[in-house]
């Protein structure tokens, strides 16, 4: 039985892929464009289509999802449809990445919201009865690469990120993600909501100084509003993706 690997040529969905054929699982990129993805099996999906998710979940051993980076109104429908392209294929397993929207704290501001994609995404896994687990990282280490964030460190001495100064975060690598993931979706002795990330947590202030150890010179942190991060980074993901970072943050 097959592994199916939703975004399998992105940061979360390609580290995983490559952790199950390492250790020789039988495991298949599920993709748009299957022509992207080179040495593996591939299948093409169309979250947009019930039918093609279902198709691509037969008779599957599991299927890691996380959503992409669009806007939250195709985000919520394509939860939907894979909800119900799990309600008809029923694979064995399935793990959701909840990619660093907050789903494991009730009492905070920071909680999805029940109608948000992500909330709708879990809610209607679990009603399948399938067997779920989701992941729930915060901040990924990746994001401070993106040029928007790492130029100026490294060129004015300044690390700009929507966080306050002082508020800690666990942040994770994709390639914890991975491996995580990949020992959930063959425990399926686990369930519920499992928590990935850096312990102790870090604060802003704590990733300009690394940054500072790292290049040998000082390096400040300067907290943004999350509305001036998403106008950063709209030319890299698109004004509807960069809108829903923005209402996470």
């Amino acid at each position: 039985m097959t592994y199916v690997i939703h975004g399998a040529t992105g940061a979360q969905g390609a580290p995983l892929l490559a952790r199950l054929k390492q250790s020789g699982n039988s495991a298949v990129a599920a993709v748009r464009n299957t022509a992207a993805v080179k040495g593996v099996p591939a299948v093409a999906v169309d979250n947009a289509s019930v039918d093609s998710l279902a198709a691509a979940y037969e008779g599957a051993a599991g299927v890691f999802i996380h959503l992409p980076v669009v806007s939250e109104a195709d985000r919520l429908q394509y939860a939907r449809n894979i909800a119900q392209a799990i309600t008809r294929a029923k694979p064995k397993r399935v793990v959701i990445s909840t990619s660093g929207w907050v789903v494991d704290e009730p009492n905070s501001p920071l909680q999805s919201p029940p109608e948000s994609a992500i909330s709708t995404l879990i809610r209607e896994v679990q009603q399948t009865g399938v067997s779920l687990a989701v992941v729930a990282p915060r901040l990924f280490f990746e994001n401070l690469l993106l040029p928007v964030v790492i130029g100026p460190v490294k060129a004015e001495g300044i690390l700009r990120y929507p966080l306050g100064a002082d508020y800690s975060v666990s942040w994770v690598s994709h390639l914890d993600v991975a491996e995580a993931v990949e020992r959930l979706l063959q425990d399926v002795s686990v369930t519920g909501v499992v928590g990935v990330g850096q312990l102790p947590a870090v604060t802003g202030e704590d990733l300009a100084q690394g940054f500072a150890r790292y290049l040998g010179r000082p390096v400040s942190f300067d907290s943004l509003a999350p509305d001036a991060f998403g106008r950063m980074i709209a030319p890299l993901f698109g004004a509807g993706a960069a809108a829903g970072v923005v209402a996470g943050y």
